[in-house]
């Protein structure tokens, strides 16, 4: 897994704008010169497509997936394994609009979105956990055990040139 960070004078600055090339390829192929004109005048930038972003970390013995979805409702949400794919679908709904009302700024996302992830060998797709609380996604894949880190105990033995012996041991 390919791992992003962006970086300022401060450390790391989770959230911040700047070149983006990912999201410049969404609005690239999110392109269509009809939509304005067909949306009655509303900005163009008021019907771009709701895409979480994530955040893939890696545990001893799990990936750990954290996304946040404001506005998402667990029933409109749907996580699927299939083979080495995790994939996350769903939509955040537009809220009902008053034509008598007048917005000065449209910004917010809706609609529905699609997240693909490919996972290495190894994982323990059987106790996959998956909770949404507070607005904020969070999936737990587990390791298989045979593919956690070990740590290796060396013994020594005294006496003129002792021979060492190492035994595995899974690490907590």
């Amino acid at each position: 897994m390919a791992n992003i960070v962006r970086r300022n004078e401060g450390g790391i600055m989770p959230g911040t704008r700047g070149f983006d090339p990912f999201e410049m390829m969404r609005e690239l192929l999110g392109y269509d010169p009809f939509r304005q004109h067909l949306a009655g005048g509303v900005p163009q930038q008021s019907l771009s497509t709701f895409m979480p972003q994530f955040e893939v970390r890696e545990t001893n013995d799990a990936y750990v997936f954290k996304a946040d979805m404001p506005g998402v409702r667990d029933e409109d949400l749907d996580v699927n394994i299939t083979q080495n794919r995790l994939t996350v679908t769903g939509r955040r709904e537009m809220e009902q609009r008053d034509e008598n009302d007048r917005y000065y700024a449209f910004e917010r996302a809706y609609g529905s979105f699609t997240r693909t992830f490919t996972l290495p060998s190894g994982i323990d797709d059987a106790h996959i956990e998956a909770e949404l609380r507070d607005g904020v996604l969070t999936l737990r894949v587990p390791k298989k055990a045979e593919q956690q880190a070990k740590k290796v105990q060396i013994k020594t033995t005294s006496g003129g040139g002792g021979a060492k012996t190492a035994k595995a041991t899974p690490q907590p």
